[in-house]
């Protein structure tokens, strides 16, 4: 990892995700293996390097059936996993659909695995879909845009361990072998008890909110919404849950997914921009019960200093990550992590298509929804300016995704929030 934050587009870009090795599939298919159909929905960057991911995951995975809003966005997923992967793309025309409810007539396509991709304001109805539907699922990141939407994916993923189903999500950190082996040293005492754990997530914007002028005419108000989703906290969540979460994340795996007592948080708007409601910066504390005290700063501003990188002390120690390719241990202990590298994308996969093999459940479900609410947490505090407790949060009544969003339709989000005068819910 470099010094400059992750750019987000090489997250989403296939080209990118397919031209690394990968780790080798954990379970190859064996030559009587029968098919594993997988679904996509969400055919976008992330959706089309998902979807070459799980093809690459298993010698019989077959792409059977897509969905998004976007005929155009379909045909150039579909293109693009031919030039890779031809023979197991088997998608035929009546197997693209199109539309806000595209997603269950995939469900219902007879695929055996499913992989979301859509705007994460999307993923809590389609998470429980799928699991109701007895699919296994990968999920990716975050898994809700506000705190109902994390009750809903906590319920879902209960109810795929009744049907013995697999969900893995796309906190990609944890599937990172490197990153894994790093954490290992901590739970083992390589830097003694945990004292603070500072993370940083500087970088640009994603995906800047065009003037009003741009938008086509007959465009409804939520097709410019969705064009433009990374602006607006119903969709994605803000920046700091859609993009910053995974240093979150990284975060409550280092606190061992124990939440904290509560946060207090600033943030706001700087750079103006025409539309949207989404911060460009955040600050926030969060306090835990054992006196550790967890820091993020989250920026998406361009011409600034960029970096993407956790700092780890402990009472004999201090781990880095980032700030360099190889993570490190520093104090009473010296360490550098000396092993290959693999690609933690791919790995996700890997462990999710292994456990269809073995008839092994994986089942990240709780601990995806609590870092997803430990970041909207912080969103929370930084938007009302006040302090939030877990409790608050979890048990928030505050609903930003509406139940019928009309693809024809108008919807007006809130404005952006003044620390101060927005009121918790």
């Amino acid at each position: 990892m470099s010094p400059s934050a992750e750019n987000p587009s090489a997250r989403r870009s296939f080209l990118k995700t397919a031209a690394i090795a990968g780790i080798p599939a954990l379970l190859r298919g064996a030559p009587d293996s029968k098919p594993i159909k997988v679904g996509l929905v969400g055919c976008g960057g992330r959706g089309t390097g998902a979807a070459a991911q799980a093809l690459k995951a298993d010698d019989f995975a077959e792409l059977h059936a897509v969905a998004d809003i976007s005929q155009e966005r379909v045909d150039a997923c579909l293109a693009t996993l031919k030039r890779v992967a031809e023979p197991k793309v088997k998608v035929g025309p009546n197997n693209q659909f199109l539309g806000l409810d595209a997603y269950r007539k995939v469900i219902e396509s007879g695929v055996d695995v499913v992989l979301l991709a859509t705007p994460p304001g999307f993923r809590p109805r389609h998470v429980r879909a799928v699991v109701e539907a007895g699919k296994h699922l990968f999920c990716e990141k975050p898994v809700a845009t506000d705190a109902p939407g994390v009750r809903s994916v906590i319920e879902s993923a209960a109810i795929a361990k009744q049907k013995g189903t697999s969900i893995v999500t796309g906190f990609c950190w944890r599937y990172s072998n490197y990153i894994k082996e790093t954490f290992r040293q901590i739970e083992d005492g390589a830097i003694g008890p945990l004292v603070a754990y500072y993370a940083t997530y500087y970088t640009s914007p994603v995906k800047p909110m065009p003037l009003a002028s741009e938008r086509p005419e007959g465009m409804s108000d939520v097709q410019w919404q969705l064009a433009n989703w990374y602006n607006f906290s119903y969709l994605s969540g803000d920046g700091l849950v859609e993009q910053a979460v995974h240093s979150v994340d990284k975060l409550a795996w280092a606190m061992r997914d124990a939440p904290p007592v509560g946060c207090v948080a600033t943030g706001g708007r700087q750079i103006p921009q025409p539309g949207g409601n989404i911060f460009d910066h955040f600050n926030i504390n969060y306090e835990y019960a054992n006196g550790v005290r967890c820091f993020l700063g989250c920026r998406q501003q361009v011409n600034c200093y960029n970096e993407n990188s956790d700092y780890i002390l402990g009472t004999k120690g201090a781990c880095t990550i980032g700030r360099g390719p190889i993570p490190r241990i520093t104090g009473e202990k010296t360490w550098r992590y000396e092993g290959a590298k693999y690609d933690m994308y791919q790995a996700e996969h890997d462990a999710l298509f292994a456990s269809i093999r073995k008839g092994a459940p994986i089942n990240d479900g709780v601990w995806m929804a609590n870092s997803t609410l430990l970041a909207i947490m912080g969103r929370m505090a930084a938007y009302t300016g006040q302090q939030i407790t877990w409790e608050q949060a979890m048990n928030s009544q505050e609903k930003l995704f509406p139940d019928d969003l009309d693809w024809n339709g108008t919807f007006a989000p809130p404005p952006t929030p003044q620390p101060g005068i927005t009121k918790f819910l």
